[in-house]
Formats: C-alpha cells, structure tokens, sequence
C-alpha cells in the first residue's frame, strides 16, 4: 500500500511537471514552425542590403541568435560595402526564390553581367594567401596557392569550383586564378551561390573580399575594407551555419516576416571602415585600385 501511494505521488509529480512544459514546448514548436527550413538552422547572418536592384553599393549588418525561432539581436555597426557594378540579380541559394518572392519584372543573376545574387546563401570556407588562417578564426580555410582555381567555363564539369588545378585533370578553357597580383583575395569567403547543384550559365565564384576602395564596385562579389573583412571572418563561427542575404532594401521588408529575417533599422549611414569588434588590418593596405 506504501509503494502504492508513492508511486501515485510520483505519477502526480511528473504530470504536474508536463502540464508546467506544455507551453514552453508549444511556443517553442510554433516558432520553428513558422520560420523557412532554409534559415532555421542558421544562428549568425549577414544581411546586405543596396536602395535598389542596380545600385552598387549597399549596408552589411551582422546578427546572430540563442537558436533557431528566437529573436535576432544586431552585432556592431553597420558598414558599407561594393556589390556588382550592375548591382543585383535573384540566385540560387538556401531560399526559393521563385514566383510570387520573384516578380516578373526582377533582375535574375546569370554568368558575367556584373551582379551579385540576391537571395539567401551559405558562406563556407575563409580563403586567403597565409599559409594557415589567423588564430582564433573558426571558418575551414583554403590557402590560395598558385594551382587554386574557380571555374567560370559553363562547359566543364567543375564549373564555379574552387580547386586544385594539380589534383585534377582540368576541362576548362576560363577560370580565376585565386592567387592574384593585388590585395583583393589576401583574405575571403566563399559564398555557396550556385552550388547544389550549380546550373550551366547562371553564375559563378561569388566571394566576400577585400574592396579596391570606397565606390568602385566588384563584378558580382561583395566587397569592403580589409579591417572590416577581418573583422567579419573572426566572427564567423560554422557551426552556427552562417547565411549571407543579399536584398534591395524594399524587397527585404517585404520578405522580412515571411523569411524570418532581423528588424533592421531606417537607411542610415555606414561606416567605411571600420566595424566594432574588429581588428587591426592584418596584412598590406586595402585600398589599391
């Protein structure tokens, strides 16, 4: 009769305990029912956004969150950045980006016009020409030798790849040569736009990288100060699954809710140079033309 009572006692307990979690179990399935598969898993984002679909220049602003559902909270200032010299075009990436998100009078990114995508997309590896990365930096790295490559021949198979030209038997008759002569990829990311898989003429080796100044644009990557670059990398940690959005500022209040996007404040303006919680430039000036 003893282990009667105290077996109900227990029973009692632990229903009283579930009945206590119902809601926060509730509330917690509801936010991740409500946010898109492509950004649930993501805790840290860059979101750039340019006043319109032509403009060059655009705000880079960092975020990050607890987990997936929780609230966005901003992480330092805002600062400014280049993209394509013909501002942005829709691509593929972690988000469907197809009618009704797309109208049909939107710019659509393809290979060699001079935009940057637009969209949602995973940022990967850091790359750079040091040997290793700087200590403290979480991204996988690759190290720009003379034999590391991107792709850009819609003919071949290893299109917008980055590689190893030594370990493979090359197909291609066009690709980046990754060790440049300039500052431009001392350090950067690669953007996975394109990528799962990459589709014959739609775009290709998309980076985050060091700019050649203030108001020169890039060919489709995004680009910005070498401080400001540093900084961003630092903070990057992959197992929080970075994402980069890239928008015009209207098209990303329309996608805001529905995207589970962060709140971003009124156009207001960035700095140039400088990114709070950065760093020193760890290598030469970044301001060659």
């Amino acid at each position: 009769m003893r282990n009667y009572r105290a077996t109900n006692s227990i029973h009692r307990t632990m229903k009283l305990f579930c009945i206590a979690l119902l809601p926060l179990v509730l509330t917690f399935t509801a936010a991740n029912a409500k946010e898109p598969a492509g950004t649930r898993p993501s805790t840290q984002m860059i979101i750039v956004t340019t006043p319109d679909w032509s403009s060059p220049q655009g705000t880079l602003r960092r975020y990050e969150r607890g987990g997936s559902g929780q609230s966005w909270r901003a992480v330092g200032d805002p600062i400014t950045v280049m993209v394509g010299k013909n501002g942005l075009g829709w691509g593929s990436g972690v988000m469907n980006v197809q009618a009704p998100i797309r109208d049909a009078a939107d710019p659509a990114k393809k290979e060699g016009d001079g935009k940057a995508p637009a969209g949602a997309f995973h940022v990967s590896k850091a790359f750079g020409y040091a040997p290793d990365s700087q200590p403290g930096w979480k991204m996988p790295y690759v190290n720009l030798s003379s034999s590391i490559e991107c792709v850009d021949d819609t003919s071949s198979k290893f299109y917008n790849q980055v590689i190893d030209r030594s370990s493979v038997s090359p197909d291609w008759n066009s690709s980046e040569h990754m060790r440049r002569d300039d500052e431009l990829y001392r350090w950067g990311l690669i953007v996975d736009y394109n990528s799962t898989p990459a589709v014959q003429g739609n775009g290709s080796c998309i980076f985050m990288h060091i700019w050649r100044g203030p108001g020169q644009p890039t060919v489709g990557c995004t680009a910005m100060a070498q401080a400001n670059l540093e900084a961003l990398i630092g903070w990057l940690d992959p197992t929080r699954k970075p994402l980069l959005v890239q928008l015009p500022e209207a098209k990303y209040q329309l996608l805001r809710k529905h995207w589970n996007l962060p709140q971003i404040a009124a156009p207001a303006a960035a700095k140039g140079s400088t990114m709070q919680g950065g760093q020193q430039s760890l290598g030469k000036s970044s301001g060659q033309q």
